[in-house]
């Protein structure tokens, strides 16, 4: 039987990797380590990539291992989940990354000009009904653009036709500098490191027979942003099992 939420919380409350501020704790009291991950944390210079909406923390992990010239931050407000990935860099001795228990929504709260170089965007809920949670939206773009190096880089990788089309849209309305773009990582890309790690919902996708789709673009800090006016047909399904509640067929 699987450990209860409330001892991995409890576990959570003693993890030295972990640093727990859900919204309704932190309102305008600002956060020591902002601007101080590297030298209070990490005790290195090296550059710090978000995954935003981390899960279990599964690529977090996984990236840390695989480049330990890079510093790792899980984000996700979801903790029950998130011990999982914290748990698993301790018991291994990962010193390179670490997890943030919060809401995306006030991310930048978290991290100071030119403090992160990179984002990955792993298997975001879609929000096919509220353009304005999206995590490529650019309501989240503007905030990503308060912490993240000029010219900084976000990956997202994704099952999702919606969010795909919606974040392939936005980019070239916005002429953002494409580096990747493509339909079925595993055809066109296995050999890349987006193809390197699979998370367990990843491999749900797959069994199922959808394709992973993966894009991979640049921010530039002044570049004004604006949203796409599109059409664009929605998935059929909700999560893994859950079909689409919403009788449209498209939303922008």
């Amino acid at each position: 039987m699987g450990k209860g939420k409330l001892a991995k919380f409890a576990d959570m409350e003693t993890y030295r990797n972990v640093f727990q501020y859900p919204y309704s704790v932190v309102s305008d009291v600002p956060f020591a380590m902002r601007g101080h991950w590297n030298e209070q944390y990490f005790r290195n210079q090296n550059p710090i990539v978000l995954e935003l909406g981390c899960g279990k923390g599964e690529y977090s992990v996984e990236l840390a291992k695989a480049h330990p010239d890079h510093n790792y931050i899980g984000v996700d407000i979801k903790g029950a989940r998130m011990w999982t990935g914290a748990t698993r860099a301790l018991q291994e001795g990962i010193e390179n990354v670490a997890f943030l228990r919060t809401n995306i929504e006030i991310i930048d709260h978290f991290f100071a000009e030119d403090e992160v170089s990179e984002i990955w965007l792993t298997f975001s809920d879609p929000q096919m009904k509220n353009p304005r949670k999206r995590l490529t939206s650019t309501y989240f773009l503007e905030r990503y653009r308060r912490f993240l190096t000029d010219q900084g880089c976000i990956h997202l990788k994704t099952d999702s036709n919606f969010l795909f089309t919606y974040t392939k849209a936005l980019v070239e309305r916005n002429a953002l500098p494409q580096l990747a773009c493509t339909e079925d990582l595993y055809a066109d890309a296995a050999d890349s490191e987006a193809a390197s790690i699979q998370t367990y919902y990843e491999q749900m996708w797959l069994s199922r027979g959808l394709s992973i789709k993966y894009m991979q673009f640049l921010l530039p800090r002044t570049t004004p942003l604006e949203e796409p006016d599109i059409e664009i047909e929605l998935d059929d399904y909700r999560s893994y099992h859950r079909s689409k509640r919403s009788p449209l067929e498209t939303a922008k």
